[in-house]
């Protein structure tokens, strides 16, 4: 596997993380920030979208923002238990950590957050506004 490539869209706030191009990409919305995009058929992951990006990499008095995870169920339970798979393992476990929240003894809500282990260098998105480029 090939490093991921990070493309941020200031414009937006939103950051795309890429690794690997695929055209069979399937779009699975994890909760309302982040979109995780994968090749169903070989079962692997093919990137990740944050929305509100500054808003997720924002940190608090004790550390990261987590977020549940509430797009997971509204999958059927075969396609909840090979995402999960996906997200547990790299390159996706690399950028997100999963765990789970516990309210009692019979409801858990998986959440989850950024992790970052090394300072990320993103392109920036060029876009063509009329006739000038612009870069954000």
């Amino acid at each position: 596997m090939t490093k991921p490539i990070f493309n941020y869209d200031e414009m937006s706030d939103t950051l795309y993380v890429s690794f690997e191009q695929s055209k069979n990409a399937t779009g699975i919305e994890l909760n309302e920030h982040i979109l995780l995009r994968i090749n169903k058929k070989e079962h692997r992951a093919i990137g990740l979208t944050f929305f509100e990006y500054s808003l997720l990499a924002q940190k608090t008095e004790m550390g990261h923002r987590s977020f549940p995870l509430t797009g997971l169920a509204s999958l059927s339970s075969g396609l909840k238990t090979h995402v999960l798979d996906i997200l547990l393992h790299p390159p996706v476990s690399e950028i997100l950590s999963i765990s789970a929240y516990t309210p009692s003894f019979v409801e858990t809500i998986p959440i989850t957050s950024l992790q970052w282990q090394h300072e990320i260098s993103y392109q920036p998105i060029t876009r063509q506004v009329g006739m000038e480029t612009r870069t954000h």
